[in-house]
């Protein structure tokens, strides 16, 4: 991560914008600029190095905000990504790179709206995010240059794993980190469930099951090794942990990620075809 970012502009700052511009101002970025539609939400904004604008105080203040910006962070929703692309392309900097969070919108439509020069990248960040562990996907459209997508994968490190890949890859990736931590909530609150039909409080539940989660993850980082390797070591041969692992594997779990994982694939398509 280099000591300084470029001069950022954020356009939107929803919940997940949010937990973006905190990482970027806890990781020194040069000067950011968001804006917000209320001056409630922007007055809310208030961190070291970032100016917040509320657009019902000063309308042109998204153009002010893109203005002498390096990147341009699109955080409204996806249907009014292009409107806004629009309306900031006569104020962008012939260098400048837009980085639209918005799932189902192609980096070709943002693109049409937009200048020539200028480049457009694809993110797809989770909710860890908001505490420095989100994993982001950084996918860059046509008119993105190498340096162009380092640059934005620099800018989601301040809040955790990047990775980057093809456009076409971007829903899928979505299925995975992006809906993941729902699947991983809902595990827990299914073993919490369990652990309270066996008797104890709901606060022993939630004590045991999301201990259990947070330590095997920190487990999993810490020793670096497969996590079958990590199951095998937790399970003895003809224990009790054998027995309960043989009855979950019985559910064919692989099978119900891969249909679960699909029809969340399928419902981004047809968000994309609108």
């Amino acid at each position: 991560m280099p000591d300084l970012l470029p001069r950022i502009a954020m356009l939107g700052v929803g919940s997940m914008g949010g937990a973006i511009v905190t990482g970027l101002a806890r990781r020194g970025a040069e000067s950011i600029v968001v804006t917000n539609r209320s001056a409630e939400k922007a007055d809310r904004l208030q961190l070291e190095g970032v100016e917040s604008i509320a657009l019902e105080r000063e309308p042109d203040g998204n153009a002010r905000a893109v203005s002498g910006a390096k990147l341009v962070v699109l955080g409204v929703k996806p249907a009014g990504i292009v409107d806004l692309a629009r309306e900031i392309g006569p104020h962008l900097e012939a260098d400048a790179v837009v980085v639209s969070i918005a799932a189902g919108t192609t980096a070709a439509s943002i693109e049409a709206a937009l200048p020539a020069p200028v480049a457009v990248v694809r993110a797809m960040p989770n909710t860890p995010s908001h505490v420095g562990l989100g994993v982001t996907g950084v996918a860059g459209g046509s008119r993105a240059s190498a340096a162009d997508v380092d640059l934005v994968r620099e800018l989601f490190a301040s809040v955790g794993d990047v990775i980057v890949l093809d456009e076409s890859q971007i829903d899928a990736l979505s299925t995975i980190s992006g809906s993941g931590p729902a699947y991983v909530f809902l595990l827990i609150e299914e073993l919490t469930s369990t652990a309270v039909r066996m008797g104890f409080s709901p606060e022993q539940a939630a004590t045991m099951v999301q201990g259990t989660f947070r330590g095997a993850s920190e487990l999993l980082a810490a020793e670096g090794v497969e996590p079958a390797e990590l199951r095998r070591r937790v399970t003895s041969p003809k224990g009790t942990t054998e027995r309960a692992i043989a009855v979950l594997q019985e559910a064919r779990l692989g099978e119900v990620f891969d249909r679960a994982t699909a029809a969340a694939l399928e419902r981004a398509r047809e968000l994309a075809a609108g």
